[in-house]
């Protein structure tokens, strides 16, 4: 039986390799779509297809962009990029031009990782441009939005961020007082993100999703012993 095919952009981070994992180990995709932007020689699997690509010319993959499942998880920060101009490219450009190109090949349903209080009317920065992105992605016309805002990704990190790191062991230390409506304010595990999203994908609910890292969690935790492994792994 044919199953689907997900396309996934910011396979390499740090809830994208997780995602790509989970998505390659599911029996309901039968190819999985990475865009990378060199060849990543540790991906390695008999349903992947590697696809190197320069995202200020993405028009020019667009054969290689057909699927039915898209994933984002690019984004940076400021000290990465360089400069707000750089980091408005990575974290709204990019996926907006990836959206709107998977969407024209066909692609039905788009979930892509936001950030908790993403709003385009935002003061600050980092939540306006990731406001500004789901403003625009909800006008593209995909049967089903997903919006995942968490709140602290935990996890181990290729780049050492010293403030993340605070704010792990901050998150950690008060996790215990979280409860209730405090709930979406605990740190997530990149691997309990990246197992919701692919639930998620699985559920295609129709229209636009926003979804905290409490319910996020939830999801994680609800996996069947089919995908149960695969978060012990993680």
């Amino acid at each position: 039986m044919i199953g689907k095919t997900a396309l996934v952009a910011g396979a390499t981070g740090l809830v994208g390799k997780k995602l790509l994992r989970q998505l390659l180990e599911s029996t309901e995709y039968t190819q999985v779509i990475a865009l990378v932007r060199q060849p990543v020689q540790q991906l390695q699997h008999m349903k992947l297809q590697q696809v190197v690509v320069d995202y200020n010319k993405l028009q020019d993959y667009r054969a290689d962009m057909k699927a039915d499942d898209v994933f984002c998880c690019l984004g940076t920060t400021i000290k990465q990029a360089g400069t707000q101009k750089q980091m408005i490219e990575i974290d709204v450009i990019y996926p907006f031009a990836v959206a709107q190109i998977a969407y024209e090949q066909g692609a039905k349903q788009f979930i892509v990782i936001s950030s908790m209080g993403a709003d385009p009317k935002s003061s600050i920065f980092y939540t306006r441009i990731k406001g500004e992105l789901e403003q625009r992605l909800q006008q593209i016309g995909y049967t089903s939005l997903s919006l995942i805002r968490p709140s602290l990704l935990l996890g181990k990190r290729k780049d050492s961020r010293a403030g993340e790191q605070f704010g792990t062991v901050i998150s950690q230390a008060l996790s215990f007082l979280m409860v209730g409506p405090l709930r979406k304010y605990r740190g997530i595990e990149a691997s309990a993100v990246a197992l919701a999203m692919y639930r998620i994908a699985q559920t295609a609910k129709p229209g636009s999703h926003v979804y905290l890292s409490d319910r996020l969690q939830r999801i994680a935790d609800e996996s069947q012993p089919s995908t149960a492994s695969t978060k012990k792994r993680s």
